[in-house]
């Protein structure tokens, strides 16, 4: 057998790995902080922001730790591999990714929604100045 025709296959076949691996790794489903932790996972939570709770920024491991309430109304730590997101302080809801460890949420990533300067307080579409 033709040495190139082999190692084209195995470069293939490690190729296909590689993408099914990948592709299970990036597909998160979205649940809430009973499900984290009943998962080893990754998961996605939605929720608010927990102002009047302690935020801060650890310096030496480069983690941000704030609260945050799931749509069910649980309130979890959460910790940020990372700086404190932008736009975070006006976000209207907080999109966490990670998975629980050591009873508390660890997040990998964090996503924001703002208000929208086109939607009014009565949710009618309009355009603030």
């Amino acid at each position: 057998m033709n040495i190139k025709v082999v190692v084209g296959g195995l470069i293939i076949i490690f190729g296909i790995v590689l993408g099914v691996v990948n592709f299970f790794d990036s597909n998160v489903d979205y649940g809430d902080f009973a499900q984290g932790r009943k998962t080893q996972k990754k998961i996605q939570v939605k929720g608010e922001w927990v102002k009047d709770r302690e935020s801060s920024f650890d310096d030496e491991k480069i983690q941000y730790t704030f609260y945050l309430k799931d749509d069910s109304g649980e309130i979890s730590k959460v910790v940020l591999d990372g700086a404190k997101p932008n736009n975070f302080d006006i976000a209207t809801n907080v999109v966490v990714k990670g998975k629980y460890i050591n009873g508390y949420f660890h997040a990998t990533e964090v996503l924001t929604k703002c208000p929208s300067k086109y939607e009014g307080k009565s949710g009618v579409m309009k355009k603030q100045s």
